[in-house]
């Protein structure tokens, strides 16, 4: 291909060029109009225009309404509970004043066994009250969507009625118990580990339900009990302790001497440190509790931890004992009668006694 056929290919033909106005210069070639593009736009105007905005402005919009509002309720009520629960689980900082001594100590927070009671307390009561709110929120949102949508709910409301008096006459019992062990729950009346006194059951607490708890006796036996019927409850293990201790001495001995054998006693309980950690304050000599013709009794309390009572006690009496026997004193024995028959007994034969009192100690060491 040469020079001149390209240029005869790229010079358009003479009947190609529109012809141009009288001056001989050429007209651009008119576009054509997008008439397809102005119709597509005229019906879409036109469709808006004719569209039904008043039945999504009507019930759909109120479902709508509906749902967002309670699920902002439900999202509100969620996050109270879990202040609520945090509140229960961080518990209070109590702190108990020692009578006469400056010490004091954290009744509570600070013991492992009490901050696990009060997180184990408060994820029972968060999901508790957390299911109750869902539920509650769950079926009336239900209930407004459906009367939204025209549904007749005063039949089915009707009938609930009826079958909720039917359970509630059937299973009063039962709500009862579950009632009962909510609040026992979120009031910390006891809790796992606590030495309480229901009445006819004394014990450890092994579980805390919200329908049945469980107490371990003494003797080992694993008592249920339904929380409706706990009427009232003494628990040992909580706050603090007090150990009543109620000291028997001679009769002869003189002040002087009970007030060394006590005094003695409670330095040799100080003088032990896992006794001394179970001691909120220094015992406390009261008196004379009783007077009889044989001993004389003096009364001793000591405040102690939570459950911590007994094994002061009976460390307590261990001592005291010993104490008393350094002193050549003994624990005066109560006074006995003694009844002796005096001769057969017949027909016609008077039964005649002889009443003779002493005291056990000389029946002893007869």
């Amino acid at each position: 291909m040469n020079a001149q056929s390209v240029f005869a290919q790229s010079t358009p033909s003479p009947s190609s060029v529109s012809p141009g106005p009288a001056d001989g210069t050429t007209s651009p070639t008119p576009t054509p109009t997008s008439t397809g593009f102005e119709r597509t736009v005229d019906e879409t105007v036109q469709k808006a225009r004719d569209f039904d905005y008043a039945f999504w402005l009507g019930t759909p919009l109120k479902i709508a309404v509906i749902i967002l509002v309670a699920l902002l309720i439900a999202l509100i009520l969620r996050l109270i509970i879990r202040r609520f629960t945090r509140s229960i689980a961080a518990g209070a900082n109590g702190r108990l004043r020692m009578g006469k001594s400056s010490r004091s100590v954290e009744m509570f927070g600070q013991d492992p066994m009490t901050r696990a009671r009060r997180a184990q307390r408060a994820r029972t009561v968060g999901s508790l009250l957390q299911s109750l709110t869902a539920i509650v929120v769950a079926v009336i949102t239900g209930m407004m969507v459906l009367t939204e949508l025209g549904f007749n709910l005063a039949p089915v409301l009707a009938s609930a009625g009826i079958v909720g008096i039917a359970l509630g006459f059937g299973a009063q019992t039962l709500v009862k118990d579950y009632l009962s062990g909510f609040f026992i729950v979120i009031e910390d009346q006891f809790g796992i580990g606590d030495s309480v006194d229901l009445g006819e059951v004394q014990g450890s607490v092994e579980e805390v339900g919200l329908r049945i708890t469980k107490i371990r006796a003494m003797d080992g036996t694993l008592w249920h009990i339904r929380n409706g019927e706990i009427l009232k409850v003494g628990n040992s293990s909580q706050g603090w302790s007090v150990a009543v201790l109620d000291l028997p001495f001679p009769y002869e001995a003189d002040d002087d001497a009970i007030n060394a054998v006590i005094a003695d006693t409670i330095t040799h309980l100080q003088a032990q440190p896992e006794l001394k950690k179970s001691l909120l304050e220094d015992p406390e000599v009261l008196g004379v509790q009783q007077m009889t013709g044989e001993a004389v009794t003096v009364r001793v309390t000591i405040k102690t931890r939570p459950g911590q009572n007994g094994s002061v006690s009976r460390e307590f009496r261990k001592n005291f004992r010993h104490q008393l026997s350094r002193r050549d004193l003994a624990v005066p024995f109560e006074m006995q009668t003694v009844l002796r028959s005096m001769g057969p007994l017949g027909a016609g034969a008077v039964e005649s006694t002889e009443v003779e009192t002493v005291s056990g100690k000389d029946d002893a060491r007869k």
